[in-house]
């Protein structure tokens, strides 16, 4: 028998949106965040770069493993639900790839995926499993490793998007989505929500109905996206990037 911390349904009160777990949650990120920042240079040392590059790597490439085997030992996997197809689990891989190799090119893609998608995930998560179970710990670790990926990238590595960046992560966006959409006619699934809204509470309950909130969505990301190399723009006014000059 599953025990309750693994058990596929819940009997208790379901996740809730900025409940005192969710909010220690954000929290222990920020203070995560905080430390990895105020810490930068010390990382930037050969042999603790590396111990914490492929520390953080791994602990992604767990989380996506423990994923599929608490589906497994459940008896839920599905090709419906359970392939790394969200935005997010693509980010996670793409931050694996990217924290492995140094890549420039991945990073230019996943700041913008990864901050943007974990970070809208992490406000509004599509979850209905409360703390402590498995599912809870998984979302917010997963995700916010994310964040912590890309932060470390631009923070030790000192990479830094360009405005060509932003334009290649959202033609990587639009390549990705017709291929979610062959894959949600296949299996019945809803990845990356195109083919219905979360359940839960989200930004995309204020663009609009089926399927027009999928375009308002092409508009959202494109602010968005703008918004996080906004700290760089008004960085190179004083300083010019050697971003230019990164390469894997």
């Amino acid at each position: 028998m599953t025990s309750p911390f693994l058990s596929y349904t819940i009997t208790g009160e379901p996740f809730r949106l900025f409940s005192v777990p969710h909010l220690a949650a954000l929290g222990l990120l920020c203070c995560a965040a905080l430390i990895l920042y105020l810490s930068r240079a010390r990382w930037r040392k050969r042999a603790a770069n590396r111990v914490l590059r492929l520390s953080l790597a791994a602990l992604l490439l767990a989380t996506e493993l423990s994923f599929q085997w608490w589906h497994v030992l459940t008896g839920s996997w599905s090709a419906a639900y359970t392939l790394p197809l969200q935005l997010c689990s693509v980010s996670l891989l793409l931050s694996v790839l990217m924290l492995v190799r140094k890549s420039y090119r991945v990073y230019e893609i996943t700041y913008f995926t990864g901050l943007g998608g974990a970070g809208q995930a992490l406000l509004t998560p599509d979850l209905f499993y409360p703390f402590p179970h498995f599912r809870f710990f998984h979302f917010f670790i997963a995700h916010a490793a994310i964040i912590l990926a890309c932060l470390h990238m631009t923070w030790v590595e000192q990479y830094r998007p360009t405005h060509r960046s932003l334009w290649k992560a959202m033609g990587f966006l639009n390549l990705l989505l017709p291929v979610v959409v062959v894959v949600n006619n296949m299996t019945g699934g809803n990845y990356m929500f195109l083919s219905q809204k979360p359940a839960n509470p989200s930004l995309l309950d204020y663009l609009g109905p089926y399927p027009w909130y999928i375009l308002s969505l092409e508009a959202v990301a494109l602010v968005l996206f703008y918004l996080l190399y906004l700290p760089f723009t008004l960085g190179r006014r004083a300083k010019p990037s050697a971003a230019a000059g990164l390469t894997d």
